[in-house]
């Protein structure tokens, strides 16, 4: 199957973020005592925030980045970007969490911590298994 960027673009993200917020509403189901609309609230709210805030991080972050006079991403810069977006994430979620949830911190921090884990893990097997039935794109060819 050939698809445009845009396509795979658009077709990445849904597929992506649906099969997340599925694990997700799931994994929140198994190790909370949330029902299902909690769960499915929380794992909704919580991908629209990180969408929200991984466009500002990102746009906060490349207006910093043009202002620097070293050009380009090493390591040192990725890890920087990394770390600062996770981290901001963090302090995204966690308040989020605990509101919806109607938890405390620690317990939401918890459950947020395995969210970062498992995301870290899912990004590089759906890319993987994305790559793999739709071909890589365009730009690794």
């Amino acid at each position: 199957m050939t698809l445009s960027a845009i396509q795979r673009r658009v077709l990445y993200a849904v597929l992506f973020e649906s099969i997340g917020i599925v694990i997700t509403t799931l994994g929140l189901l198994l190790f909370s005592d949330s029902d299902a609309a909690t769960a499915t609230g929380a794992a909704v709210g919580s991908m629209l925030l990180a969408l929200l805030y991984s466009y500002l991080y990102n746009w906060i972050f490349e207006a910093w980045e043009a202002r620097q006079p070293t050009r380009g991403r090493d390591l040192k810069r990725r890890l920087i970007h990394g770390a600062g977006y996770e981290a901001g994430l963090v302090l995204v979620l966690v308040p989020f969490l605990a509101w919806w949830m109607g938890i405390g911190l620690i317990e939401a921090l918890i459950y947020d911590a395995g969210l970062i884990i498992f995301f870290a893990v899912y990004a590089v097997v759906f890319t993987w298994a994305f790559d793999r039935i739709f071909g890589l794109p365009e730009s690794a060819r």
